[in-house]
């Protein structure tokens, strides 16, 4: 039989920058993460992205392990793959069976010192990695004396699956909320309802926002501007739809130069342009061919920026986002999660304590938000 040559992908993270530190560059590490495949698939392909690296990266082995045995990775029949500056690079496609529902292991060794620019955060119930001393790509049981666990996901972007023209995927676009727990809980979710044919694609960078960013050594951690991102991170082997939510960083960040000299209230920018920089978006994910969810932006009362003047643009921002006709639908997080009685804020139970990102039963609430039609 005849098999279909459809890549889709399983898991996925933004790329960005990485907070600088004097310790930025590493040496004979091995760094793994863990991949849960939603649905089964005849080969298996990876990338690795150097998209913020101002130097390359040489990855000196790369394995994947499952069943109980490892595979060689290649990049052009060759073990050891170098990654320039700025570039992305797409492994030899690797034959292999994979199972729905089972875990594959990819690893890749750093031995000589290497920048570890090209980077995000990310964290949920099925997002954490290791690093360890030494060459471990093919060790199954790594020693936690030599070892930690990370939530850091280092130039491995993306991880896809030749696999049945019925499977998909949807990419959940944003800042620190979604680089947190909602979209690993969505694809719970999937797997608990019984969506088998859907992979939920986490592309998110902590404190960017949409339309400016920061290019100074304390915050460039913060993440590229979307003119910069959108374009890289949300084209997906296999995805039809997009799901933003991006948007309070603009609103929260700047304070005034006498407050800090990196967040001038220049930066702040009017709702017309805040909206002008989502529909720059719709307009990018509709020449991909993807139907577009926008997330409403969440409560944000009692955060150490909270002002009249922020609310006025976050509700002004929101009643966009529900009325507009240009996109194929409103994900109102914002109604799920604030409390009726004061509805600048959170629920109690939703609030991580922060006042602006929720808790764990706040994450999976938002999972519960997607409408079941856009996991069918």
């Amino acid at each position: 039989m005849k098999r279909n040559n459809h890549w889709v992908s399983v898991w996925g993270n933004a790329v960005s920058v990485a907070e600088n530190r004097p310790e930025r560059y590493a040496k004979d590490i091995t760094i793994r993460y863990p991949i849960h495949v939603p649905f089964s698939g005849h080969g298996l392909r990876l990338t690795f992205d150097n998209y913020c690296g101002t130097e390359p990266v040489t990855l000196h082995k790369v394995t994947v392990f499952y069943g109980g045995k490892f595979y060689p990775v290649y990049l052009e029949q060759k073990r050891e793959m170098t990654i320039g500056a700025g570039q992305t690079v797409v492994t030899d496609p690797l034959e292999l069976e994979i199972t729905e529902g089972e875990v594959l292991q990819v690893s890749f060794y750093l031995a000589d010192f290497t920048l570890m620019r090209s980077v995000v955060y990310a964290c949920g119930p099925l997002s954490e990695g290791l690093y360890a001393n030494g060459d471990e790509t093919e060790n199954a049981h790594i020693h936690m004396e030599s070892s930690r666990k990370t939530h850091l996901f280092y130039f491995l972007s993306n991880v896809s699956v030749l696999t049945d023209e019925r499977n998909r995927a949807i990419v959940c676009y944003g800042d620190s909320i979604t680089a947190q727990d909602w979209p690993d809980d969505l694809a719970l979710r999937c797997f608990r309802e019984g969506y088998h044919n859907t992979a939920i694609i986490r592309r998110a960078t902590s404190g960017s926002r949409i339309l400016r960013e920061y290019t100074c050594l304390t915050y460039e951690s913060y993440g590229l501007s979307g003119h910069r991102r959108f374009h890289h991170e949300v084209p997906t082997d296999g995805a039809d739809v997009v799901i933003i939510q991006q948007g309070i960083n603009d609103i929260i960040h700047p304070v005034g130069r006498r407050s800090n000299a990196f967040r001038p209230m220049s930066d702040l920018p009017t709702v017309e342009e805040l909206i002008d920089g989502l529909k720059g978006y719709i307009e990018k994910a509709r020449s991909y061919g993807y139907r577009v969810y926008v997330g409403t932006l969440l409560p944000m009362g009692g955060w150490r920026t909270d002002a009249p003047f922020r609310q006025g643009m976050r509700h002004a921002y929101n009643e966009f986002i529900r009325s507009t006709d240009l996109i194929d639908g409103c994900i109102d997080f914002d109604r799920a999660l604030r409390d009726p009685e004061r509805p600048d804020y959170f629920l109690p139970e939703y609030d991580s304590g922060d006042h602006l990102h929720p808790s764990k039963a706040g994450y999976e609430r938002m999972a519960m938000e997607i409408p079941a039609e856009l996991l069918r």
